[in-house]
């Protein structure tokens, strides 16, 4: 399976369009959580990953080799802290409340939504669809707290994980909340839970007992979403069972960010031990696949997979979870 599939990485130079307004993306940072008393609002729900050595990859024919999903290597890691949940709507805007800070898709003016999730009225208001990429609208005024556009909220969605971030304004969240992205090597030894070269955090097979255990789509992308597993869109950032770290939701739900910049040759470049892609490339490093994900077209929903998009771009499938150092 070696051809790229765009689904999931929708990107705004498919798009011919203007930032509205350009400005600093960290000058709106006013307060640090620590100093505007929300650390415990926020709750991030660390938990500790024991510093260790796994493998890293695959060669299987499920994967996309050129994505760079290989070759398998084994790799060393030092302990670090990981939030067992994306970044919710309700953390997301705490910091906001707090700083002031406004994404880049409120910059922008616009973001790209799924064609299934949006109303009847901003269907009828989209004028710019990407040719290569369809199913994915612009829409005017979709942002973070509009995931659908104007006429939609996440006033019911508080816990479920934020969308339309690019990669930029997920490290303003990490600035102003003392932590930081994920290594892609630390995101999959995580999301691997302590299994050695299993398909999906929780084994081989998609489903366990006939249970489904992570949110993607069924059904015929990308016309119909039978959502056997429940969810049309997002899912709460605690749903389904956890991995063995505790970890919810590493496969499915939404793409999340890294700090790599990513490169189909990331295996054969970067080092065996605490491993990082730093050399530019234009593009930015996601992991866990989405709720687009389908095995027929975008099977990305695996632990050793991966995709990318420009770091100023952002979609409602796409989010962040946040590490910490731990301090010795």
């Amino acid at each position: 399976m070696d051809q790229m599939k765009p689904c999931c990485a929708a990107n705004r130079q498919l798009v011919d369009m203007e930032r509205i307004e350009t400005v600093d993306l960290l000058s709106t940072k006013s307060l640090s959580a620590t100093d505007a008393g929300l650390g415990l609002d926020l709750n991030l729900d660390m938990v500790v990953i024991p510093a260790g050595s796994f493998d890293m990859g695959t060669t299987t024919n499920e994967g996309f080799s050129s994505d760079g999903e290989g070759p398998v290597r084994s790799v060393e890691l030092g302990s670090f802290q990981i939030s067992t949940c994306a970044v919710t709507n309700a953390q997301f805007q705490a910091f906001v409340k707090a700083t002031g800070y406004r994404t880049e898709a409120e910059q922008f003016g616009w973001s790209f939504v799924f064609h299934l999730l949006v109303s009847v009225e901003t269907m009828n208001n989209v004028k710019n669809v990407p040719q290569h990429v369809p199913w994915w609208l612009v829409v005017a005024g979709a942002s973070w707290n509009h995931p659908e556009g104007p006429d939609s909220s996440i006033e019911n969605r508080l816990d479920h994980p934020v969308v339309h971030v690019s990669w930029h304004d997920a490290m303003a969240f990490c600035e102003w909340s003392g932590t930081r992205l994920p290594t892609e090597a630390e995101w999959e030894y995580a999301a691997r839970g302590g299994l050695k070269g299993k398909t999906y955090p929780w084994g081989d097979l998609l489903k366990q007992d006939g249970k489904h255990m992570c949110n993607i789509w069924q059904g015929k992308f990308p016309v119909k979403n039978n959502a056997s597993d429940g969810f049309v869109g997002t899912a709460p950032v605690r749903s389904f069972e956890p991995n063995g770290y505790g970890l919810y939701n590493v496969s499915g739900n939404v793409w999340e960010w890294c700090a790599d910049w990513f490169s189909p040759d990331y295996h054969r470049q970067t080092s065996h031990v605490n491993p990082r892609y730093s050399h530019e490339t234009g593009n930015r490093s996601m992991r866990g696949g989405s709720y687009l994900c389908h095995r027929s077209y975008c099977n990305r929903y695996r632990v050793a997979a991966r995709s990318s998009n420009t770091p100023d771009s952002s979609t409602g499938n796409c989010g962040f979870r946040v590490v910490a150092d731990i301090q010795i």
